[in-house]
């Protein structure tokens, strides 16, 4: 290889990883709150204190943290993500469901129909939702420029590649397409530690089609 095909080559390198691929985003156990539910935990009219703002634009971590519990276990200081939701949710990952010995389906976000329920508690006040606790599906936040500069649509189903000591490719990872999004993918922490992640790791967008 002459010093023109090196050169080359390394730009290549330094420029794939913007332009082929997305930042993964690891993500622990978190609940969402509608307003009933956060009446019922801190009192009426109460407003959730944001912490720190998260990667995806208006999404924030709040201060307040509650536990959750099932008649086998339970996880205390658990964090609430706002703004507030239409329904309460609590997405945990498969560890955790076996922990507190739930059998949780693989869900998108919001679609709690038939899932198990769980107890939520703030103190002495507590909540029973009858149901909204799910394993998240994999999934990419992608802005609308990006989906078409990756030629991903929403609801397509894409595979993702990840390189390092741990390489492994995540199948049955949908897409999702929204302005107000900041391009990024999300696993949790079971899938995260499978693949040895780490803070900037990313992964390229495979499309079924194409294979």
């Amino acid at each position: 290889m002459n010093n023109i095909d090196q050169l080359v080559d390394e730009i290549v390198k330094r420029i794939k990883p913007e332009v082929n691929t997305v930042e993964v985003e690891a993500s622990g156990r978190h609940i969402h709150l509608d307003r009933p539910t956060i009446d019922a935990l801190f009192g009426e009219g109460y407003q959730l204190t944001k912490a720190k703002d998260l990667s995806q634009p208006g999404q924030y971590a709040c201060k307040e943290r509650i536990t959750i519990a099932s008649g086998k276990n339970s996880f205390q200081n658990v964090v609430i993500l706002g703004p507030e939701r239409p329904a309460a949710q609590v997405e945990v990952s498969a560890t955790d469901a076996t922990s507190l010995g739930l059998r949780v389906p693989v869900r998108e976000s919001g679609d709690i129909e038939g899932t198990p329920g769980i107890v939520l508690i703030n103190g002495t006040q507590s909540v029973i939702l009858k149901t909204g606790v799910i394993v998240a599906k994999r999934h990419i936040h992608i802005t609308e420029e990006d989906a078409r500069r990756f030629n991903v649509s929403k609801g397509e189903i894409v595979q993702v590649k990840i390189e390092g000591a741990r390489a492994l490719i995540f199948d049955d990872v949908v897409i999702r397409v929204s302005a107000d999004y900041a391009t990024s993918m999300h696993i949790d922490y079971d899938e995260a530690n499978a693949v040895g992640f780490k803070k900037g790791i990313r992964g390229e967008i495979i499309k079924k089609s194409e294979k």
